[in-house]
């Protein structure tokens, strides 16, 4: 078998709601810069291909549908995600660094700035995870639009079905808004040569002139062109629409089987997407989320996830493994037999998970050579066999 991917989800004191009341937790280090650099640092010292940054718009909750979920005992608040990762950028030289930013609230203008600075900062190492948001309590911090209430109990119905697709092929519009923009500088457009008074090839720096149902965007960006020419872009998906904006948007798509059983249905609906949408470019990436309570004695990881889950029932997307190491290479080796390219792990607590994926899991993983053993030298987009695409208005007129 050939060598898989393997990422990690960070998201404040780990994916477990309990997380910052365990013992070795840092609650009081969550909003420090301190605190996401050992973070990042932990991730890189295990060769990760990337880690993604958790955001949203607003306070986090228990359960956002439904009603009264605001709770006092989870933790509240977080830093900006593309903030945060610019700010790690420096301070690493591996791992990619993909944060968090929501498209239905957020200019893609503004999007195409600060993921295309933060691929300069990091010499080619940046990403971006797609987001959607169809609460209406961070619609109202805005003002711009008014989101209808989505409760559990409304899941199913066509009116709630109409505002999530809308929601998704307004994001859709917004990455192509923001894939053009990151085009807009061809490759050269800076000259920089003080002899001739010149620093820039206005010939090399076009308008986009996009216009659809939800943008109408001139252009050009303002940041020259990624490293990358195009920043690897990435969505988590669970259902049809979102495995359809993947297909249309993405380059890599993190996915939520249960079990082993799930995962040829998963790659099927991936495929039938990239179909739909008449995908022209290479197939999608393919990596399962599973959220890891570790512990080198399977009985203590047992315990520990039943006394969080005493405290505050874990309430999970993704499918949960509690066990060894051993036991989590076993079950990501049994599943990338299905046909995966690779796992996003989400630690339950920070940073003890995250270290027992880095210094336990990711030896055992290279000694069955199913990891790498050092980095190799190169972009995100290549570390996922992506080229370098050419600007797509290069040899256009301006």
């Amino acid at each position: 078998m050939a060598p898989f991917h393997l990422a990690v989800a960070l998201d404040g004191a780990g994916w477990h709601p309990a997380a910052w009341r365990e013992p070795g937790a840092r609650p009081e280090s969550l909003f420090t810069a301190r605190y996401w650099a050992a973070l990042a640092r932990a991730a890189e010292r295990g060769r990760l291909d990337l880690l993604t940054i958790e955001d949203g718009l607003g306070l986090q909750s228990g359960d956002h549908l439904a009603e009264g979920a605001r709770r006092t005992d989870l933790v509240q608040g977080r830093l900006d995600a593309s903030l945060v990762a610019a700010f790690l950028a420096p301070l690493t030289q591996h791992v990619g660094l993909v944060p968090t930013v929501t498209t239905t609230h957020t200019e893609p203008f503004h999007i195409a700035s600060a993921i295309s600075t933060l691929d300069h900062d990091s010499r080619g190492r940046a990403g971006w995870r797609v987001q959607t948001s169809a609460r209406a309590d961070e619609a109202a911090h805005f003002g711009r639009r008014t989101l209808p209430e989505i409760r559990r109990e409304s899941l199913n119905t066509p009116e709630t079905a109409a505002a999530v697709q809308e929601l998704f092929d307004e994001a859709a519009d917004a990455v192509e808004v923001v894939r053009r923009l990151w085009d807009s500088w061809e490759d050269g457009a800076e000259i920089r040569d003080a002899a001739t008074h010149r620093f820039l090839d206005r010939d090399k720096v076009h308008a986009i002139d996009f216009e659809g149902p939800h943008f109408a965007v001139k252009g050009p960006g303002i940041v020259p062109r990624p490293p990358q020419g195009q920043p690897l872009v990435v969505a988590l998906a669970h259902a049809r629409t979102a495995y359809e904006l993947a297909a249309r948007a993405a380059d890599v798509v993190f996915v939520t089987p249960r079990g082993s059983s799930d995962i040829a249905a998963v790659l099927g609906e991936i495929r039938a997407a990239q179909h739909a949408v008449a995908r022209t470019g290479p197939p999608l990436t393919v990596l399962a989320d599973l959220v890891v309570v570790l512990d080198r004695d399977a009985d203590a990881a047992h315990e520990r996830l039943r006394r969080l889950d005493a405290i505050t029932p874990l309430r999970s997307d993704a499918a949960v493994l509690a066990g060894t190491p051993t036991a989590l290479a076993d079950l990501l080796e049994s599943w990338a037999d299905e046909g995966l390219d690779g796992f996003r792990l989400r630690p339950a607590v920070l940073p003890a998970d995250l270290d027992a994926i880095v210094d336990d899991l990711v030896p055992e993983l290279a000694r069955r050579g199913l990891f790498r053993t050092e980095y190799e030298a190169g972009t995100l987009r290549e570390r996922f066999g992506l080229g370098r695409p050419a600007s797509r208005y290069a040899g256009v007129a301006a």
